[in-house]
């Protein structure tokens, strides 16, 4: 029989190869990033007259003890009298024994370019806190007998190009001054500075269907350029049925129920590469729900 500190052990071991293998560097590598880049960039929440409130749960490798799970909550509250907008974005999450929690306010305003283009900018300001409990592995381990504790502030910036059928935007949500030194290879990863370059457009394919391509392409100094694609069609503007790939070797299957005020989102992640679909594939299960308020005429799908 396994103790449970062996579990743990073996659990976070299993874990830290998955990271490696999987090459997940960037925070914010959701699969249903189209339809809300709030945490990417503040400065999309300008798309959305109407005011938000979303939440997304990630889970991996379901039924082992320490897999990594994250869970997002972002709001939106839009000001008109002064074509803004503010609000916050809260980031929990977890691996085997490293946790990080971080909280973030925005506030965005819009400027109108010409009679169909817009040009948002944001400003983001927060703080990370990272605990790694490495001394429930093994305490009477060298390696593992110093638990991790630190608390970070952080500050972040977005712009984004929009009209009613795309946007185009560059962001640096995560401004690192300094590096965490002692935690884990995967969370200094975290710690430091993320760029990150989205667009999207929706296309009218029929009266009843629409399309949106969609990328997201992130970077942090050390790991490869990640580049995130989509396809969505939508159907009725009820229905949505997408499409995900990132060069990393992922991709992912998404379905979405579309109302005027209420949105439910659900992704299948899994790994492409041979050894994925040779051996243990690291698939990943990602469920969304959001709901709008106040100026909603209707179903928000850019």
């Amino acid at each position: 029989m396994f103790t449970k500190k062996t579990i743990i052990a073996l659990s976070f071991l299993l874990v830290s190869i998955s990271f490696k293998v999987s090459a997940q560097q960037q925070i914010y590598s959701y699969s249903q990033y189209a339809d809300n880049l709030t945490a990417v960039n503040p400065a999309y929440s300008m798309l959305d007259k109407a005011g938000s409130v979303s939440v997304l749960g990630r889970k991996q490798f379901i039924g082992i003890d320490g897999a990594p799970s994250s869970v997002m909550l972002n709001a939106n509250f839009p000001i008109e009298s002064i074509n803004g907008a503010a609000g916050i974005y809260v980031l929990n999450d977890q691996a085997a024994v490293e946790h990080q929690i971080e909280f973030n306010a925005f506030f965005a305003k819009g400027i109108q370019l010409t009679e169909t283009n817009y040009l948002a900018v944001a400003l983001n300001l927060g703080v990370r806190n990272y605990v790694g409990n490495y001394s429930q592995l093994d305490a009477s381990d060298p390696q593992f007998m110093n638990d991790v504790r630190e608390t970070k502030p952080n500050i972040g910036f977005g712009v984004m190009l929009y009209s009613p059928n795309y946007y185009l935007g560059l962001s640096v949500p995560e401004f690192t001054i300094r590096s965490l030194g002692n935690a884990s290879e995967q969370q200094a990863n975290y710690l430091r500075t993320h760029y990150y370059f989205t667009g999207a457009y929706l296309a009218d394919v029929s009266d009843d269907v629409k399309f949106k391509p969609a990328t997201l392409i992130s970077y942090v100094n050390g790991s490869p350029v990640v580049a995130n694609m989509s396809g969505t069609l939508y159907l009725k503007e009820q229905l949505g049925l997408g499409l995900n790939y990132r060069t990393d070797k992922k991709a992912a299957a998404m379905l979405s129920v579309i109302g005027k005020a209420f949105r439910v989102g659900y992704s299948y992640q899994f790994g492409t590469s041979s050894n994925n679909l040779g051996g243990v594939n690291i698939t990943t299960h990602e469920v969304s729900i959001s709901y709008r308020f106040g100026n909603v005429t209707e179903s928000k799908l850019l």
